[in-house]
Order: structure tokens, then C-alpha cells, then sequence
């Protein structure tokens, strides 16, 4: 088990742009952590500069406070599982987990009992003996795992998006074995994925990158309900929160016609504030056929729905508008709704930074 820490981190390959820039992130002993982003966010650079496979242009990579960032990635100790199984197909499982330990020349006694424990841990007792060219994709990426954990001098395991190449039922499978076998081990785990179900569902602490740069850091709770930033607000969430042009009222903020009352005070300390924006989770707009006092009209434009939710695509004056409502109610294209939004959701922003407002 290891912390990890990334202390000024930048890096761009050969004269390109920088891939990441001033990357500071520390990851605790025995957390399991996410980097969450969309493609090219830098989110594999970061991974591979942790393991050694890349050296950054800038900064240090720490290991329990040793500076590793000139070690080589067979000397950190580190275990990377890439998006596609990597094994031997000509070698059976035992074989293929036996490999990193019979590199090390350890006696075979105890290699028979590290694999032998490892495949318990992992679900593949039953399989060992089996070729691993007759393994199906889940159980071949459950091997590169276990063959990432096999070695008791491991402090890290990264996970490259390990489970794009398996399908969704096998998916949720493995992400809960995943989860049980830190739970169980307690092993430093940094999981990297474009997909926030699978950040939030697996990670305790989960870092946001975008465009080469660390967003934020903090609980699948934190980033949920107070994203630092519009990006987070928008990329977290099934769909993303409502981002609307805000400006500062006398006794509260309005968005059109609607006003967010806050306390007195509030709205003063607001007032210098540029690029306000306010932000609202569909879930949280609250929503009504009939009027609801501090709410103003919106009228639905669509409606999808879910199998269990529906999603309502609205227009409140000019801001267009989504609120998740229960799949019983009664709403169609052309109907008129009452909205709105308790203060205690909202989120404000000014020029792409998340305000502190006591509602």
C-alpha cells in the first residue's frame, strides 16, 4: 500500500502541446480512487507517468514521500492493468499468475500458494488449469488483475479503463468484485474512466480532469452536490445539471422570470460578481401542474423517458430547462408547468467558479 503523490506534474511529447500542466494531486494509502474525464483529458498520461511508464516533462512523483519520479516502473512496485487483458494465451491461468513470481525467483512452494490465494480472491480457482485463449473477456481482464495483485510487493494497482471491453452484465459484476477486493486488501487503487457511473460507483475520491488539468478532487457527494466548477456540474450526472444566465435582484438572484431568494446580504455581496451563472440539478427542480408560490410557468417543449424517471425538456422564458420527474406523472409536449428552485440546490457561479452562499 502506498500514497501517491503528483507535485507540479506537467508533460507534452516531443514539441506538441502540453498533454497535462501543473498536475497536483495526492491520492491516500489504501483509498480507492478514480480519474474521471473525457477523452484527451489527460487522464492516461497521468497514469502512466504514476507507473513510470513516462517520465513528466515537469514536476515529481512521490511514493510515500520518496521521490520516484527517475525509477523506472518495474522499481516502484506499481501493477498497471490496461484497457485490454495483457497474458500469455499459450499459458493456462496458474501459469500466466505464476509469471511475475517466478520472474522474481521465488522457490515454487510459495509461488503455488500466491497464486492459489490470489485466484480465491479473485474468483478463478475453477479456471486455473484452463488455456487463456478459451477465457471470455471478463475472465481474461479478471486474470490481468489478479496477475496485478499477485505480487506481495505491489503498493498500487492503477486500472486503465478496464472494463470498456466487457459487456454491461459482466461490467457490473466485476466493477462489485473490484470494489470487494480493495475493501478486502486495503491496496492503493486508482481506476481511470471516462464513465462517471463507474467513477462514483467504484471510487471513494475522485479526481476530475479536463483539457490537461486537474478540475477538482473530492466524493462522488462533493462533486454531485458541489461541483467547483460548470464543467463537472454538466460531465456528472444522467443528464448533467441546468447551467442558466443569472443576474443579482434586489432579494435574491433571478433566472427570467424566476427568483432564488437568498438572505440579506446575500445579494449585496453578489452584486460585483461577473458571468453569473446558477446551476441546479434536474432532479432538484422542483416541478407541478398546478402554481407554486415563488415559481413562475415553463412550458414543455418534450418529454423522454427512462423506464423509471422522466426527463423533461422545458423552456422557462427564454433558458431552456430539463427536471427529472416521476415516470407516473402526467406531463406531454405543449403543457404548461410550474417550476421551482429550491435554494438549498442551487449552485452559483461566477466567471466558472462556484460561489460559497450560505441559503
Amino acid at each position: 500500500m502506498a500514497r501517491i503523490e503528483l507535485s507540479g506534474v506537467s508533460h507534452r511529447y516531443g514539441n506538441d502541446e502540453w498533454a497535462i500542466r501543473d498536475v497536483n494531486v495526492v491520492w491516500e494509502d489504501g483509498v480507492a480512487s478514480a480519474l474521471l474525464g473525457p477523452s484527451g483529458s489527460g487522464k492516461t498520461t497521468v497514469l502512466d507517468i504514476i507507473s513510470g511508464l513516462l517520465r513528466p516533462t515537469e514536476g515529481r512523483v512521490l511514493v510515500d514521500g520518496r521521490d520516484v519520479t527517475g525509477l523506472n516502473a518495474r522499481e516502484r512496485n506499481v501493477a498497471q492493468v490496461f484497457q485490454f487483458p495483457v497474458m500469455y494465451e499459450t499459458l493456462n491461468v496458474f501459469d500466466n499468475l505464476a509469471f511475475p513470481l517466478r520472474n522474481q525467483r521465488m522457490p515454487e512452494a510459495e509461488v503455488r500458494q500466491r497464486v492459489e490465494a490470489t485466484a480465491e480472491l479473485m474468483g478463478l480457482t475453477d479456471l486455473l488449469r484452463r488455456n487463456a485463449h478459451r477465457l471470455g473477456a471478463a475472465e481474461q481482464q479478471r486474470v490481468s488483475l489478479a496477475r496485478g495483485i499477485v505480487r506481495k510487493d505491489i503498493s498500487a494497482v492503477l486500472l486503465d479503463e478496464p472494463l470498456t471491453v466487457i459487456d454491461p452484465q459482466a461490467k457490473w459484476h466485476l466493477r462489485r468484485q473490484l470494489k470487494a477486493l480493495h475493501e478486502r486488501t486495503g491496496i492503493t487503487m486508482i481506476y481511470v474512466t471516462h464513465d462517471q457511473h463507474e467513477a462514483l460507483t467504484f471510487a471513494d475520491q475522485v479526481t476530475v480532469m479536463n483539457l490537461g488539468a486537474v478540475v477538482q478532487t473530492g466524493t462522488p457527494t462533493e462533486l454531485h452536490e458541489r461541483p467547483r466548477r460548470p464543467f463537472i456540474g454538466y460531465f456528472i450526472g444522467s443528464p448533467g445539471m441546468n447551467l442558466l444566465e443569472a443576474e443579482v435582484g434586489e432579494d435574491g438572484v433571478r433566472v427570467g422570470p424566476l427568483t432564488v431568494a437568498y438572505e440579506p446580504g446575500v445579494a449585496k455581496r453578489l452584486a460585483g460578481e461577473e458571468a453569473l451563472q446558477l446551476g441546479i440539478r434536474p432532479e432538484y427542480v422542483e416541478a407541478s401542474s398546478r402554481p407554486l408560490e415563488g415559481g413562475t410557468e415553463a412550458m414543455v417543449e418534450d418529454v423522454d423517458t427512462t423506464g423509471h424517471s422522466l426527463i423533461v425538456h422545458a423552456r422557462m422564458g427564454e433558458a431552456p430547462l430539463k427536471v427529472t420527474m416521476d415516470e407516473a406523472a402526467t406531463v406531454a409536449s405543449g403543457d404548461s408547468l410550474w417550476i421551482r428552485f429550491p435554494a438549498e440546490h442551487v449552485n452559483l457561479y461566477a466567471a466558472g467558479e462556484r460561489i460559497e452562499v450560505n441559503a
